[in-house]
């Protein structure tokens, strides 16, 4: 089986050969050690296609995803600033609005004006037209819950869940709006096949069980039923302890859950297995970074051994990795996965 073909058996809830295997965006880390920038690549598409095919070449995931580290701009083309920095992904520098009338006034066409959004999907696909046969080639965002904090401020959004939960509910509408536009020409000329969410502000470690199921879910499946209605898979990934909210993930209509090293991946698999596909869950800094071949061997294989030996289930960090993890930790990481036959 091909990458490709391994990880969307996983997304449907099948056995495949071997254990999947994918960092999740991975543009941090992939740019830096190419040798280029943020901003050097954000108005070159044929610079960024280089990047992203030389890279798929290096690491051997079994996903490719074009727009890792830009999840920032699809806010910022509305009105916004971003900020690009020497290492690490761009920032938004201010929020959007203050009240529902500022919301009003946000066009969602405005991104389709944006240089460094139209870079990507270029870049998004000529990578396919090169090697979407063998990879899954895929394009990030920010889930709706953490895109509608960018535009509103996430302090300020974190209090409007309990004194303006209308406003709240307004800006994650807007937001679930504006990421269905920006998917849907890829979607509908056969470009992505997976798509790719984060969605950190929606964090076990920010918001509680119930402000997850009153603010996120509901976006989060208004989403993803559009996307089924397409025949394209979602990959979700969650940031935080979230284990004590394990039981909704399936709720989320999501064809693969991406979990926080901190959850409890045992616990996991309990919850999770055959109702929806997993991934998870190697500590991005304390295994990957710091950690030598040896300790991301054994951690890997113990997560396997927990999570992934039925099928359904993906070998991924917990989280994006940095810029400066050794590349022999990523080949091991990788390695384990690709010699783990199921």
């Amino acid at each position: 089986m091909t990458p490709r073909e391994t990880i969307l058996k996983a997304f449907e809830g099948g056995k495949p050969e071997r254990v999947p295997v994918t960092l999740f965006g991975g543009g941090m880390w992939s740019i830096s050690n190419w040798g280029s920038t943020f901003e050097e690549l954000s108005r070159n598409p044929d610079k960024m296609t280089q990047m992203l095919i030389e890279m798929s070449d290096k690491l051997q995931c079994d996903i490719v995803y074009a727009g890792s580290g830009y999840n920032n701009f699809h806010a910022a083309a509305l009105g916004g600033k971003i900020k690009f920095r020497e290492v690490g992904a761009p920032d938004l520098e201010a929020p959007l609005v203050d009240s529902e009338e500022d919301l009003a006034k946000l066009k969602i066409e405005d991104i389709d004006k944006d240089e460094t959004i139209n870079t990507i999907k270029e870049a998004l696909r000529k990578t396919k037209e090169k090697i979407g046969n063998t990879y899954v080639v895929t394009m990030t965002a920010w889930g709706p819950f953490t895109l509608a904090a960018r535009i509103v401020g996430e302090e300020q959004m974190m209090k409007a869940t309990f004194k303006k939960p209308d406003f709240v509910e307004k800006a994650i509408d807007f937001a679930t709006e504006l990421l269905i536009h920006l998917y849907k020409p890829l979607v509908d000329d056969g470009t992505l096949e997976v798509i790719s969410l984060a969605d950190p502000t929606a964090s076990g470690d920010l918001i509680s069980k119930k402000q997850f199921q009153k603010f996120a879910l509901p976006a989060l499946r208004r989403f993803t039923d559009w996307a089924r209605s397409k025949d394209v898979h979602v990959l979700l990934h969650i940031c935080g302890n979230t284990t004590d909210r394990l039981e909704m993930f399936p709720d989320t209509g999501a064809s693969c859950i991406s979990l926080d090293h901190k959850t409890d991946i045992a616990k996991a698999k309990e919850v999770l297995y055959g109702k929806i596909c997993f991934g998870g869950n190697v500590d991005p800094v304390a295994v990957m970074l710091q950690g030598d071949t040896t300790k991301v061997e054994e951690t890997c294989k113990g997560i396997i051994e927990k999570a992934g030996t039925n099928g359904a289930f993906v070998l991924m960090p917990g989280c994006d990795i940095p810029p400066n993890v050794p590349y022999e930790n990523i080949q091991m990481f990788i390695q384990v996965a690709r010699q783990w036959r199921l």
